[in-house]
């Protein structure tokens, strides 16, 4: 063989074998007692997310390094991504790390400095002095938050055309389109997304792949929302700023950045009694885009129920994705089992318990309808019906029922949308339906999210009503259709998760 053909091949083999050794990047597992915790404190941590308002759909707990419980909720899995709303922003707040790092930006950088052709006819006092580091501690100035910025096309200069009421630095009040500026702001400076800046920086080196975020239809990531990681990802970021920026012994954020992101930049209400103060996670103090807890903690924190938590006093990390309207309950939950079981030096083996959790976490699930069979299912098999103008846009559905999967196709404003579910089980599939998301208000690039994996289940409630879940199980949410049948009338109740108490009614009749 010729020696550039052998160069050739080799070169192939090693670049086959960095790419593989990169997406086999796994964190190391232990027990729970040979790191210090004791096993019934997880278990009753598994057991106590049973009730309460949080559905839970994973956790990754790491202590000293190492994962000591892991547990997904089915249909959500493993390799899963899931939409880390908020928790975006402290990735975001990195990629300015990493900029500063490489003297790109400072933190005394004003902001309209990068902007001098998105700037309003008149510069305020307040705008020209809002620097990089007010905007990183949520200290932008702005009230309320101008979010029907991301209603235009132009988010950068929707933002800098908000009034500026309070002297940037002096007043907290979250602006996730503040985030969105710190990502246009490293897009200015590095001339990549902070996705692409970021992944040979972060992702590459801790073997994080096959992450994606949402853009505003400028092509800038969104900043403040819309990364997608699955759940050991979430951990590893969490592990690399218990360990101050270093991975596998080496420096990856620049030296010193993890203690001056992680420590407080300004107190979210300083009036506020000390004992109101005392019981919530949500009043310690913000640094930069990041949250400090209670027990001397801190966390990324994405709506509905992400967390990425640090606990230094405890060298441990905890990775959870969830839905829930309590945020505050869901770290309760932390606080009240698996902090006590942190202890110091390992523990005797408890080969008992450590069984009990094992089978308690292979049982977790979000539960489908239970099987059940309805004769009136043959008379709506192939049926179309036609329904009314609506807001949610569907001109029609038809429903097939083969071998106990039921199917339905709407049809939207742009595309037919085909959707099965099993009755008993989860059915797991596709669709480029859009679904439920806090941010759909939001004009943005969302290809990426397509096509959606779900997973559908189905159930007769009743002899005329066809009750329908489908769960999108790279988000947090759900959305449910109730639909019943009277003669040739169809009435459709749609429901979200996490829009309580909002229905929208589809009426319909056979064609």
């Amino acid at each position: 063989m010729p020696s550039f053909l052998r160069s050739l091949l080799c070169f192939a083999a090693l670049q086959i074998a960095v790419t593989l050794s990169l997406s086999a990047q796994h964190l190391p597992h232990s027990t729970p007692e040979a790191q210090g915790v004791d096993s019934k404190g997880i278990l009753n941590f598994v057991n106590a997310t049973r009730t309460g308002k949080t559905e839970f759909h994973s956790f990754m707990l790491l202590r000293h390094g190492k994962v000591v419980a892991e547990a997904w909720w089915d249909p959500y899995k493993p390799d899963l991504r899931h939409t880390l709303y908020s928790c975006s922003k402290s990735f975001t707040a990195t990629a300015v790390g990493f900029a500063i790092g490489e003297k790109k930006l400072k933190l005394t950088d004003k902001v309209i400095s990068f902007f001098p052709d998105q700037l309003p006819a008149k510069v305020s006092d307040n705008l020209a002095a809002l620097s990089v580091k007010d905007v990183l501690m949520m200290a932008d100035g702005q009230d309320p938050e101008p979010i029907r910025v991301g209603m235009d096309s132009n988010w950068v200069k929707g933002f800098l055309a908000a009034p500026i009421v309070h002297k940037p630095g002096s007043v907290f009040l979250y602006n996730s389109v503040g985030t969105y500026m710190l990502s246009a702001i490293v897009q200015k400076v590095t001339g990549q997304t902070v996705l692409a800046y970021l992944k040979p920086k972060l992702f590459d080196p801790l073997g994080i792949t096959g992450m994606d975020w949402e853009t505003d239809i400028k092509g800038i990531n969104t900043g403040g929302w819309g990364l997608r990681l699955k759940t050991e990802d979430m951990a590893k970021f969490a592990q690399l700023f218990l360990q101050k920026g270093k991975w596998n012994g080496k420096q990856i954020l620049p030296q010193g950045w993890v203690e001056e992101a992680s420590s407080v930049k300004i107190i979210q209400h300083p009036d506020l009694p000390q004992a109101k103060k005392d019981s919530s996670d949500w009043e310690q103090g913000y640094c930069y885009q990041m949250w400090r807890c209670r027990n001397n903690a801190y966390r990324g924190d994405g709506a509905f129920g992400q967390y990425m938590i640090v606990m230094p006093d405890q060298d441990a990390v905890l990775a959870v994705t969830a839905e829930t309207s309590n945020m505050q309950e869901e770290i309760n939950l932390v606080w009240q089992h698996l902090l006590p079981a942190m202890k110091s030096g390992k523990l005797t083996a408890d080969k008992n318990t450590n069984e009990q959790l094992q089978k308690a976490i292979k049982q977790l699930a979000l539960p489908a309808f239970p099987k059940n069979d309805n004769n009136f299912a043959n008379s709506i098999n192939g049926k179309k019906y036609s329904l009314e103008p609506n807001s949610l846009k569907f001109s029609d559905i038809t429903f097939s029922a083969t071998g106990g999967t039921c199917q339905i196709a709407i049809k939207g404003d742009t595309a037919t949308y085909k959707i099965d579910f099993d009755s008993g089980d989860w059915h797991v599939g596709k669709t480029n339906k859009p679904g439920p998301s806090l941010t759909a208000f939001t004009r943005e690039i969302r290809t990426m999210l397509f096509p959606a994996k779900v997973a559908g289940s189905y159930t007769w409630k009743d002899e005329h009503t066809l009750q329908l879940t489908l769960r999108y199980i790279e988000s947090p949410h759900t959305e449910r259709f109730n639909c019943e049948f009277d003669g040739n009338k169809l009435t459709i109740h749609h429901t979200n998760s996490f829009e309580t108490g909002k229905e929208t009614v589809l009426k319909g009749m056979s064609l």
